[in-house]
């Protein structure tokens, strides 16, 4: 599976809260939590994503409550996935979910904001168009590639029980 987009980049300890405030949890639509992302960070952030961008973040992304709002709100405003130093381990789960595709990535400095990158989920292949430089980091398990091309774990699991 591969993807493309362009980068929009982001600082270490993004929290739950920074992905998506509070005061949206009141809603569980992926668009409407999408026009909120990340607004207490970059308040213009939703309006700059078009479908299929990429957040670059630092370490610990995804830190904080366990709300699967956070990845849903990802999704909802046109992130494609999210390649990050590090993430904390119930953003993984709730990612996963929900279907959006996540890679660790200590290269993540070298790439810039506005950057356009492709990645191969297949061989972890992370290519940086603009600067022409490549980068490799662990290929995205076959199976949750499935997942995310389901649009998530409960989609998945219907195409799956039905098939047999």
């Amino acid at each position: 599976m591969i993807i493309k987009g362009k980068v929009h980049k982001f600082a270490d300890d993004i929290n739950t809260d920074d992905i998506i405030a509070a005061k949206y949890l009141v809603s569980t639509d992926a668009q409407e939590l999408g026009k909120h992302c990340m607004e207490t960070v970059d308040p213009n952030f939703s309006g700059a994503v078009s479908p299929g961008d990429i957040i670059i973040a630092g370490n610990n992304f995804g830190c904080g409550s366990s709300r699967e709002h956070a990845p849903l709100a990802i999704k909802g405003c046109g992130i494609s996935a999210v390649i990050a130093k590090n993430f904390a381990a119930i953003f993984f789960r709730n990612a996963i979910n929900i279907g959006l595709p996540f890679l660790e990535s200590a290269d993540v400095d070298k790439i810039n904001e506005g950057d356009l990158i492709e990645i191969d989920l297949s061989t972890g292949a992370i290519n940086n168009i603009t600067q022409n430089q490549n980068y490799k980091t662990q290929a995205f398990p076959e199976f949750l590639q499935e997942i995310v091309e389901s649009g998530g774990l409960i989609n998945w699991v219907k195409k799956t029980t039905k098939s047999r």
